[in-house]
């Protein structure tokens, strides 16, 4: 599942279901959504239409008066009730920022303030979020660019709802897959102008890591911090919210279909490589980074090789590319194998077991060619990648010490083989 819903005019409009929240739930896909402006929206358009067919109730827009003056709030409707809760105090202009200041501490100390200077706000903000959760009624709340602000306060809902720091890390960083677009909005409203900031439109993962241990350092956790400072009753708070707004994972579910993907395809594999590389990013991984492949790697996979889609339902759950060679780890070989990389699954709303399921597809797809093994390869320093490719059946026969993946930059990987039946 793509959390982003597609807009023409949002680009970070995110449902925040299915995220893992402990002892076997999971957050209701529906009911609680994040977004940049949705002063942006105009009635009487597919954006409009696909807005209210979502069934929102409450609206709450985090921005300052003066940002709805200037830039518009979402046009009023008698389907939802709107609230303004400005809780930032201290106003800064991101974009005007110079070149040396590191996104991670700067933007972490904005968080503080607005942590500190926002309390009233921020209270009657989460008070909106559990009587909404109460009456089964979805809510969306929203900034500029759906990062900063919205992102605070989504740390604060999910970790109230049991939902683990990686995923809340996650969760922040997913607008980096809405960067460009922000990006190329605030280009057109400032005549073409590019910010002097790079870390604009930015949302790296080290923003809310440090935020959430800055919080943690100075109250002791979250729900000290909703005690104390929003003087809300944070155990009861909870309690509401995951009452309502979890539910259990499911215990069945549709079998996985799979289709070799076509140039079209390209977009959607982009995105699904992108969002498993902040995935790692959230857990400290830095085996991919995102942006590192576009279309044009994808459609030359599937010219030269084959690429693999797995669906359920509906829902693309992962992916896998098959090469029938691979001479930058392998060196020359006889063509007795296929090669499987970049096997990747959606996270958090793909099946349990997606990944072995697909890397069994693979391997019967290598061996109705008649070629007897499979090979794939992974970083040397991923031990925890090498230990799930080894409990699928594949050994280590040896290591390549500077493999060049066309980055310019070699690497060392660890060289894994299985036999096939």
């Amino acid at each position: 599942m793509d959390r982003h819903i597609p807009f023409e005019a949002l680009h970070n409009f995110r449902d925040l279901g299915g995220y893992p929240a402990g002892d076997g739930h999971r957050i209701r896909p529906g009911r609680l959504f994040r977004s940049d402006s949705l002063g942006k929206l105009t009635p009487d358009t597919q954006d409009w239409t696909r807005f209210l067919s979502l069934g929102i109730r409450t609206v709450v827009d985090l921005r300052y008066p003066w940002e709805i003056e200037t830039r518009g709030r979402i046009p009023a409707h008698p389907s939802f009730a709107y609230h303004n809760l400005s809780i930032e105090h201290r106003p800064y202009d991101q974009a005007a920022l110079t070149p040396d200041i590191a996104p991670g501490p700067y933007l972490a100390e904005r968080f503080m303030e607005v942590a500190e200077d926002g309390t009233k706000e921020l209270r009657t903000a989460l008070e909106l979020i559990s009587e909404s959760a109460e009456s089964a009624s979805p809510l969306v709340f929203h900034c500029a660019s759906g990062k900063d602000r919205t992102g605070q306060l989504a740390a604060l809902t999910l970790s109230l709802l049991g939902v683990p720091d990686p995923v809340i890390i996650e969760d922040f960083s997913l607008t980096e897959l809405a960067t460009q677009s922000l990006l190329t909005d605030w280009k057109t409203r400032n005549n073409g102008h590019t910010p002097t900031w790079p870390g604009f439109a930015r949302a790296p993962e080290s923003v809310m890591r440090l935020f959430l241990a800055s919080l943690r350092a100075r109250y002791g956790s979250t729900e000290a911090y909703v005690t104390e400072a929003l003087n809300l009753n944070a155990e009861s708070l909870s309690a509401t919210l995951r009452t309502h707004l979890l539910e259990p994972v499911p215990t069945t579910w549709p079998n996985l279909t799979y289709r070799k993907a076509t140039p079209t395809d390209a977009p959607a594999l982009v995105r699904l490589r992108d969002t498993a590389a902040l995935w790692q990013l959230a857990r400290g991984i830095s085996q991919w980074q995102p942006g590192e492949k576009d279309e044009t790697h994808f459609r030359t996979r599937m010219r030269e090789g084959e690429v693999w889609l797995a669906h359920t339902g509906d829902h693309l759950s992962g992916a896998w590319e098959l090469w029938w060679d691979d001479p930058a780890a392998w060196g020359p070989r006889p063509p007795d194998a296929g090669y499987i990389h970049r096997l990747m699954t959606t996270p958090h709303t793909a099946p349990p077991g997606t990944g072995r399921k697909m890397l069994t597809q693979a391997e019967s797809r290598i061996a109705a060619t008649g070629r007897p093994y499979a090979r794939l390869d992974c970083l040397t320093s991923n031990p925890r990648l090498r230990a799930y490719y080894e409990s699928a059946g594949y050994t280590v026969v040896g290591e390549q010490r500077a493999k060049d993946g066309g980055s310019g930059s070699p690497y060392a990987v660890t060289l894994l083989e299985k036999r096939l039946a």
